[in-house]
């Protein structure tokens, strides 16, 4: 999936983005049963910023995706970051509960 970006309006600000949706899903590897939760992305920009039709279609790839809570938001943070080099960057999965627990995941990237 190509993740487009666009030119940040202010690179020379740091500002905080954030982009959360309410609606992703997965799929459980261990049972094939859908996985609901809330994906939110906080970033300061670089040089450019995350469009968000193809964030949105990215997300869509993952609905028939059979991975972990843990991989779903490494693997979104890694991919974001390789597509808009960010300054700062920070993704929370928070899952819907399931046999009575709820998970929340959050994975963070600095630039070094």
């Amino acid at each position: 999936m190509n993740l487009e970006t666009f030119p940040n309006p202010r690179p020379g600000r740091r500002y905080t983005i954030t982009h959360v949706n309410p609606e992703f899903t997965s799929v459980c590897p261990k049972t094939g049963l859908p996985d609901f939760g809330t994906i939110t992305v906080e970033y300061i920009p670089n040089e450019t910023c995350i469009e968000l039709k193809a964030l949105k279609y990215y997300y869509f790839d993952f609905r028939q995706r059979g991975i972990f809570y843990e991989a779903v938001t490494n693997q979104i943070l890694d991919d974001l970051v390789a597509a808009c080099d960010p300054l700062w960057m920070q993704v929370t999965a928070d899952w819907k509960a399931r046999g009575g627990i709820n998970s929340i995941i959050r994975a963070e990237y600095t630039k070094g």
